[in-house]
């Protein structure tokens, strides 16, 4: 009889562990997502704070109905932005390829601001970087 009280004791244990962490992990995609919300004023970000703070599950489970839909898309376009944002950081640091260098001189060729030898010159210099 005390082998079977001490399973269901650790399993209970395990249990409770793992409802804890997850009420953890819904916490704080509740309070990322207020944060995150440039919709919401910051008067109801305060009061939804306070009931987070005073009566965290009952608030947390109302928060998920009332604004559950909105943290996938708020997200999705947290996402987005910083997706956006990267891709415009590599293409200002990233070195334009040889193609891209003689396309340019073939542009200025062709208006005139450079030169055939000035063009064969750069053209020179691209094929020689690659």
């Amino acid at each position: 009889m005390d082998f079977w009280e001490n399973i269901w004791n650790v399993i209970w244990v395990s249990f409770s562990i793992m409802v804890f962490f997850a009420y953890l992990i819904v916490l704080f995609q509740v309070i990322i997502d207020l944060f995150r919300d440039r919709e919401l004023s910051g008067w109801l970000k305060v009061l939804w704070m306070i009931g987070l703070i005073f009566i965290p599950l009952i608030t947390a489970i109302v928060y998920l109905l009332a604004r559950g839909r909105g943290m996938a898309d708020r997200e999705l376009a947290s996402r987005q932005a910083a997706q956006e944002s990267m891709d415009n950081y590599v293409r200002s640091v990233a070195v334009p390829t040889s193609a891209e260098e003689i396309a340019k001189a073939k542009e200025l060729l062709e208006a005139g601001a450079i030169s055939e030898p000035e063009f064969v010159k750069l053209k020179e210099r691209a094929l020689a970087s690659a």
